[in-house]
């Protein structure tokens, strides 16, 4: 093993994937003369050329079409968005051509993209520049949901995504890339659909993903000196969503927080709040607590930044709720 940084895990396992297979190509905004905004992509356009590595115009629908189309035709495009904000743009293509191109086809045609760059908050980016959409990708067919937290699962990760005939969106954290983390020598996959249990506890289940995982992993250490053993969950992947880990956790600890940066109207802390109430009900001991990013467009002021964003404290005191602690 040794500690490379999140961005350099994504560009080994583009790499390593490029060089056995001419047909994956990069495309995006900056990811060639640049090398990437946040260099992700660094050192790629010397190794792979201007044919494997494109520099794209500002043009998220029109460069995410071609995509479609190149998937189509039996290549295997990776698609970074410079943030996911600026996917919106291309969404059209993501959800009525990419997700749907399989069944539409009646098999004919499948369309293996994997969509990929930050989501979420970076700080003080404003309303626009602030959101975390993976359960808008999550909510349509066709479509599977990574959300990594470190650098080994994100090189895992995203290798499995390369290779998988679906379409794939792979959200990353603009504030991790500097990350740095343990990633084998040897080359490696993740599974997708696997979340993994970060660590085991007995008093309490708490599930996040991305960069809130640091928030989770956070409290669970603040826990542990009041001598509450908190059992850490990464869902790593969104769709599909590993839920029988999570059930097999809440029939321990019969206590579960979700932590969720997006907002809380339909987030994925709903879905796998009704999805513990269908399979896990008798195991609660107390009613599920999520914590959410506000019900509000994120704000430039850093106390409201501060407001908005689940953090330690918060999860403290839902833990000590649902175990029926005074604070």
């Amino acid at each position: 093993m040794r500690e490379i940084r999140f961005r350099e895990a994504l560009r080994e396992a583009m790499s390593e994937e490029m060089r056995k297979d001419p047909n994956i190509f990069l495309m995006g905004e900056e990811v060639a003369e640049y090398n990437g905004a946040y260099k992700v992509s660094q050192g790629m356009l010397d190794e792979f050329g201007a044919k494997r590595v494109i520099d794209t115009p500002i043009t998220e629908l029109g460069f995410a079409g071609i995509a479609v189309g190149a998937g189509m035709n039996g290549l295997r495009p990776i698609v970074e968005f410079m943030t996911f904000n600026f996917a919106l743009l291309a969404i059209d293509q993501i959800v009525n051509g990419a997700a749907k191109m399989l069944s539409m086809s009646g098999g004919q045609f499948s369309c293996p993209i994997v969509f990929r760059g930050p989501s979420g908050s970076a700080g003080q980016l404003g309303a626009q520049h602030s959101q975390m959409f993976e359960n808008w990708y999550a909510n349509v067919p066709g479509l599977k949901v990574i959300s990594p937290s470190n650098p080994y699962d994100a090189k895992g990760l995203l290798k499995s995504a390369i290779l998988d005939n679906d379409p794939v969106i792979f959200m990353e954290s603009e504030v991790m890339y500097s990350d740095m983390g343990p990633v084998p020598e040897d080359e490696y996959y993740i599974p997708i659909g696997k979340a993994v249990v970060n660590k085991e506890g007995s008093d309490v289940t708490i599930v996040s993903f991305n960069k809130m995982m640091k928030v989770a992993l956070k409290a669970a250490e603040e826990l542990q000196k009041d001598n509450i053993s908190a059992e850490v969950i990464d869902l790593r992947t969104i769709r599909p969503l590993d839920i029988k880990t999570i059930v097999e956790s809440v029939k321990k600890t019969n206590r579960i927080i979700i932590i969720d940066e997006s907002w809380p109207y339909g987030g994925i802390s709903s879905e796998i709040t009704y999805q513990l109430q269908k399979d896990a009900f008798d195991y609660l001991d107390a009613p599920i607590k999520r914590i959410n990013g506000a019900d509000a467009n994120m704000h430039y002021a850093p106390n409201l930044v501060s407001a908005y964003l689940p953090d330690t404290a918060k999860v403290i005191n839902a833990v000590k709720d649902v175990m029926y602690v005074k604070n």
